[in-house]
């Protein structure tokens, strides 16, 4: 009973809100309009106060009134999700309003709204750059902030979301036998990201990568690929001398060394035999 009370009180209940809001747009009294407009910020109803702050504000322009305006205006946007609106009204305030109390914060909330726009990895990542520019630029412009913490995190997050999809990029090539391609990358990962925890894991998969391109390679191209295998492991035993994964590099070494062995036999024998 007392939900089916519910069902029949909820329409109602937005009914007279939904015929409130009119009344208020229908109004002539600015000033009215505008206590409604910070009314509605307050009780988080966003889509009401963002559509009274958007006709208020040409008419307050210029006043004191404006940059508070303006300022709940861009949050109305950013708490409806809408962060490329969000993100080009922050910038409007800061240009607006350059010598506001509320530069530091809006400035940040501005390389917020690019980091909350960033997608998924598989995905364009370009809001994701923007994100790391915007956020060091922040850092730089504003050197004591107590954000500037968060704003580093925020770009460190950022620059492990790149290096996987560069790293998933590569592993693509290798799970489709294009092993050539796949060294390149993984080699491209590591100079990327030298600093990444990973590191030593992208040198392994350049090593495997060109040890599979060899093995594939015509013959008379498999001395000097086997070669390059080689020198990547020697790399890696300067780089990564502690690595957890020398044992399996060393594997790959092995088996190599093997090939031109038995590469060599067969030149011998082939010279023998001329």
């Amino acid at each position: 009973m007392k939900r089916i009370c519910l069902l029949l009180v909820l329409p109602v209940v937005l009914l007279a809100g939904c015929s409130e809001f009119s009344r208020v747009q229908k109004s002539n009294d600015y000033e009215y309009k505008l206590r409604m407009a910070e009314q509605y910020f307050v009780k988080k109803k966003y889509q009401y106060a963002q559509q009274l702050f958007e006709e208020l504000l040409p008419i307050y322009k210029g006043t004191d009134k404006a940059e508070n305006m303006l300022y709940k205006y861009a949050y109305c946007a950013y708490y409806q999700a809408d962060y490329q609106s969000a993100e080009g009204i922050f910038k409007q305030f800061i240009e607006s309003f350059p010598k506001s109390d509320n530069v530091e914060e809006v400035d940040f909330m501005r390389a917020y709204c690019f980091y909350k726009e960033s997608p998924k990895v598989e995905l364009d990542q370009s809001n994701t750059l923007k994100a790391m520019g915007a956020m060091q630029q922040f850092i730089n412009m504003h050197q004591n902030s107590p954000r500037s913490k968060e704003a580093s995190q925020i770009i460190d997050i950022c620059r492990t979301k790149l290096e996987e999809k560069e790293y998933q990029a590569a592993q693509l090539y290798f799970n489709i036998g294009q092993f050539h391609a796949a060294g390149i990358y993984f080699a491209q990962v590591l100079d990327d990201y030298p600093d990444s925890q990973k590191g030593d894991f992208y040198k392994l998969m350049v090593i495997k990568s060109y040890f599979e391109f060899a093995k594939i390679s015509v013959e008379w191209r498999q001395k000097e690929r086997f070669e390059k295998v080689e020198t990547e492991y020697r790399d890696f035993v300067d780089r990564f001398p502690e690595s957890k994964l020398m044992a399996e590099a060393k594997k790959l070494n092995s088996l190599t060394e093997n090939q031109l062995k038995a590469l060599k036999n067969e030149q011998d024998k082939a010279a023998a035999g001329s």
